[in-house]
Parts: structure tokens; sequence; C-alpha cells
């Protein structure tokens, strides 16, 4: 009988989470001032950084959510609309979905003083679910010199803030994570690890 009356309080859990979102096309249009604080914190990632392709970036970083946010059919807080994605009620919008399309968007302008990188949050944390990011460095930096993109923590709303700062997330390079899951993997199928 708890299991009944748990799981009706889950269902009803989600359905009134399922209201709390705003359609994508409905959402505001970054201010100004949030144009100009993006384009500043990517303007102090190094004195090599080019203004015009900071302020193209900046500009990019927050259409393209908005874009993909509408391409996905955002209207849920982010968890929602994941369950609705591994359902097959929605195209798109896992975290990771969201960091490979900024990527590739930024990565389309050719930018010469700037480049991305893809990080993993969480991975070895039972407890919470792998968080996936882009993030934004000047040329040669490491990713922990970046800046983090997030459009997946606010569903459908531009997160930003440097690698090492972020207050939610402990960012990992992405190509780490994996290669050790794959190791993991190996491992546990009794199957030799690659040095």
């Amino acid at each position: 009988m708890f299991r009944i009356i748990r799981g009706f309080g889950l269902l009803f859990a989600v359905m009134l989470l399922a209201n709390c979102g705003v359609a994508p096309e409905k959402r505001a249009l970054a201010t100004d001032l949030e144009l100009a604080e993006l384009r500043a914190a990517i303007m102090s990632l190094g004195p090599n950084v080019d203004p015009e392709e900071a302020d193209r970036a900046a500009k990019i970083a927050f259409s393209h959510t908005r874009e993909l946010a509408i391409a996905y059919q955002i209207t849920d807080p982010p968890l929602v609309h994941n369950t609705k994605v591994n359902l097959g009620l929605r195209p798109r919008g896992l975290c990771w979905h969201w960091a490979e399309d900024m990527e590739k968007r930024l990565d389309a302008e050719g930018f010469k003083t700037l480049e991305m990188h893809r990080a993993i949050a969480n991975s070895e944390n039972r407890f919470r679910i792998d968080h996936s990011t882009a993030i934004i460095s000047a040329v040669g930096d490491d990713y922990l010199d970046g800046h983090v993109l997030d459009p997946w923590r606010l569903g459908g709303v531009l997160t930003h803030v440097r690698t090492m700062e972020d207050p939610d997330y402990k960012w990992d390079e992405q190509q780490a994570v994996l290669a050790r899951k794959r190791r993991e993997l190996l491992a546990a199928q009794g199957r030799a690890v690659p040095g």
C-alpha cells in the first residue's frame, strides 16, 4: 500500500513540476547586461582573447541556447525533460545534447583566440547522475582555466561561470572520464584493460 501511495506522490510531483517550465519561444532574449557580463568573462580568459571573438561567442552562446530550447521543445525543468527524452517523447535535451550542440556551434565559428572543451561532473558519484557541459577557454588553455557554458542546468536558460568557481559542479575533462569508464567496464567484464 505504501508503494502505491509513494508512486502516486511521485507522479503528482512530476506533473506539478511539468507545469513549471516556460515555452522557449516566450523566454526573453539575453539582455545587454547579460551579454556584457559574458563578454567580459570571456575577455578575462586571457590577454590574447580577441574582443570581437569574445563578443561573438557571448552572443552565440545566448542565442544558440534559445534556438536549442525551441528545437528540443523545452517546456519543463531539466529532470522532467530528461525523462521525456528517455521515454521518446522529446527529440533531444539531455545535458550532453546541449553540450555537444553548443560545442559544435561555437567551433563552427573558427575562432583563432578561443577554443572549446567538454567536461563531465559527478562521474564517480553513485548518487547523482553525470552532467556534461561545454567550456570555452583561451586557445591553448586547459578546460579548468575556462568558462562553463551550461544551458541544461536551468532548462534552456544559459548558466555561465568560471570552471573552477562553479558552485554546483566539480568538472573533469570528458576524454579522461570516458577513458576511465571504459577501463572500468572492461575490468568488470574480465577483459584485458589497455595500458
